[in-house]
């Protein structure tokens, strides 16, 4: 069993989380968030602000209750079973399985486009941008959270004097009028928000690695939320002030942001910031998946190849292993052009939903002695109820996850599928 070494300090517990959180949305959904509700759209991101702030805090409560590498996972575990709890972590495993790879495509792309490279280019920039994951994460957590730290800092710098830049160009005249499509607007763009802070559940798979989780886990939790709320905000805010969206802008409204600003440098300092902003949570899901891959093969839920780790670093080696070999072959059918990017980017979707779902459940039950960490969790459970009703068609993913979980459990004699649904509560 791998021994998991207490080394990450607070700094680098609020580096992985705004890593894991402050992702690749920040360049796409203010943009889009502003063509469906205008200058409203200001109204949504205050609000999703708000909403959010409880789920965060449930994943922070219940790292620093419950430390471990199975993270939500076992978390579902300690709540109802151990059964649910394996059903879960695949779940969160999955979805990294595909979520990674668009994050390292999504910044190859901005970047590839920004200096004018080929799409070979492209694919060569993705493969180091996975490869930069899978080694930092190999090498052991102290130095993957040095190099978050790094990574993080040049990622709100970069976003910081964008911002500040930008003030300059923010017209009064482009918050009129503010809310063009009536306030069902509003509301349509809460959904589309929700996947600027998923992120707080990867961390969980991370804490038992945090010096101080009872402590660090909510500080840092706190600390991540206020200053990623910050930046999307006035983010929304200079985007909406100059009109960077729009007229085919919306998909790419914070490049032309930076074009308007920075002028003639502008282009490759977009592909710059794209890139920094892609390899933060593609460093923090590739550890915490690697580390719950490593979980549940202990836990007789996973191949045995999923156990193995690394004697040198202590690190779990098998669970990059398969993470590897799935991006490998993510890769190979995104060059082959058989399914498109904007299609990858929406199978996840349900399954990140479902993982949240079952870490606030989780939380309703673990933390109940807690007022506020009750509290917290019921408004986390019918936020991600509320946001699971526009999944759609992604919906079809997590189905084939769980006839794919139910057939290793039988054949592996983990358990009847009669005496799954058993004793579901405790």
């Amino acid at each position: 069993m791998i021994q998991l070494k207490p080394t990450l300090k607070l700094p680098q517990v609020i580096a992985l989380y705004i890593g894991a959180v402050l992702g690749s949305g920040i360049l796409i959904i203010p943009g889009v968030a502003a063509e469906i509700s205008g200058p409203a759209s200001l109204i949504a991101w205050g609000l999703m602000i708000i909403l959010v702030m409880p789920m965060a805090l449930t994943m922070g409560l219940l790292s620093a209750k419950y430390p471990d590498s199975g993270g939500v996972s076992y978390f579902v575990t300690k709540a109802f079973n151990p059964h649910w709890g394996s059903l879960v972590g695949w779940y969160f495993l999955m979805s990294v399985v595909v979520g990674a790879p668009i994050l390292a495509l999504t910044g190859a792309g901005y970047l590839s486009t920004a200096v004018g490279l080929n799409d070979n280019y492209r694919l060569l920039i993705a493969i180091i941008i996975l490869l930069a994951g899978l080694l930092t994460n190999y090498f052991g957590m102290k130095v993957t959270g040095q190099l978050q730290m790094v990574v993080v800092f040049i990622t709100i710098t970069v976003l910081v004097i964008t911002i500040l830049g930008s003030f300059s160009k923010i017209n009064l005249v482009n918050f009129k009028p503010f809310m063009p499509n009536g306030w069902t607007s509003v509301g349509s763009t809460l959904p589309i928000l929700f996947w600027c802070f998923i992120g707080w559940e990867a961390i969980a798979h991370i804490s038992k690695e945090f010096r101080n989780p009872r402590r660090d886990a909510i500080r840092g939790t706190i600390i991540a939320a206020i200053v990623i709320s910050i930046i999307y905000f006035l983010t929304a805010l200079i985007i909406v002030g100059t009109h960077s969206y729009g007229l085919k802008m919306s998909e790419a409204s914070l490049i032309y942001v930076i074009k308007g600003t920075f002028g003639t440098y502008g282009a490759i300092f977009a592909g710059i910031v794209a890139l920094f902003i892609c390899v933060a949570p593609a460093i923090a899901y590739i550890g915490a998946a690697s580390r719950l891959a490593h979980s549940l093969a202990e836990n007789g839920y996973a191949p045995k190849l999923f156990s193995y780790s690394s004697k040198k670093y202590h690190t779990p080696s098998g669970g990059l292993l398969f993470l590897a070999i799935c991006f490998t072959v993510l890769l190979i059918i995104f060059n082959s052009r058989i399914v498109s990017l904007s299609a990858l980017i929406q199978i996840p979707n349900a399954t990140f939903i479902l993982t949240y779902l079952g870490g606030c459940a989780s939380g309703i039950i673990l933390l109940k002695e807690n007022k506020f960490g009750f509290i917290v969790s019921l408004i986390s459970l019918i936020l991600c109820l509320i946001v699971f009703f526009f999944v759609k068609w992604t919906v079809l993913y997590p189905m084939m996850i769980t006839l794919f979980w139910l057939a290793f459990m039988m054949i592996s004699g983990k358990s009847k599928l009669a005496t799954l649904f058993q004793n579901s509560a405790k």
